[in-house]
């Protein structure tokens, strides 16, 4: 698929949560092979917005395009299905599994006949093994347990498994939002290299210096609407905070 093409379009999308508006004609688009940010401040409606992509929240009007076609998921797992993977704030990560388990988990590979099924399980630290070499991902062994890795190893285990099954498009919401400087590097890298290798990245950040290095779209929300867009090369962090603020007119 060309970059110059949308992967992800939404259209004119509004939710209610009873008489609270959460999401008032939102459009905006994600092109493929790009980091395309949303950002605003809390209550915007910036992850309400991914969680209706994500499957998780059904809108009350407007559309979802997702690689050319109007999508109507009612269960995330849908959405992982058509491929699009979401890292969550809490990356959903089972702290007592392995690296190696987590990335399977709910994906196990397993052979067998009718209901007597058994897991392959070197075949999966195999391609566990596999899926960290190919994003270099900074973690001791596929087989160490996960409440023994750091924020950024967690992460980075989150990322791998998003960007490990076929994904087109990796939602991250506040990726870097816990972690120190080293480790929030380590984890930009591994956001361009998803971007290097063809993935689209819908990036929600509250750190407008991460948003202007990484994103080449950037889309800002202001109490449920989207009320600008600019192709980060266009613009300055100081006129996306003006534009969150109402200071600067769209």
């Amino acid at each position: 698929m060309s970059e110059s093409m949308d992967l992800l379009e939404i259209r004119n999308l509004s939710l209610s949560f009873g008489s609270v508006r959460a999401l008032s004609d939102v459009s905006l688009h994600v092109k493929a092979g790009e980091i395309t940010a949303i950002v605003g401040d809390n209550g915007a409606g910036k992850s309400t917005i991914v969680r209706c992509v994500a499957g998780v929240h059904r809108p009350d009007e407007g559309d979802i395009v997702f690689d050319g076609q109007v999508v109507n998921f009612v269960r995330p797992d849908q959405a992982r299905v058509a491929g699009i993977e979401t890292v969550h704030q809490n990356l959903a990560l089972v702290e007592d599994l392995t690296v190696w388990q987590n990335l399977f988990l709910n994906r196990e590979i397993s052979h067998g006949v009718g209901p007597v099924r058994f897991l392959q399980k070197k075949e999966m630290r195999k391609r566990a093994r596999d899926m960290v070499a190919k994003l270099a991902v900074n973690v001791p062994s596929v087989t160490s347990t996960v409440r023994r890795l750091s924020g950024g190893q967690r992460q980075a285990v989150a990322i791998c498994r998003a960007a490990g099954f076929s994904s087109k498009l990796v939602i991250m919401d506040e990726p870097t939002a816990a972690l120190g400087v080293q480790e929030t590097r380590r984890v930009e890298e591994l956001i361009e290299r998803l971007r290097s290798e063809g993935h689209a990245v819908l990036l929600i950040s509250h750190n407008f210096d991460q948003v202007m290095r990484l994103s080449d779209q950037v889309w800002v929300m202001r109490a449920g609407k989207c009320v600008a867009g600019r192709r980060a090369r266009d613009t300055t962090a100081q006129e996306i905070v003006g534009l969150i603020t109402g200071a600067i007119a769209a």
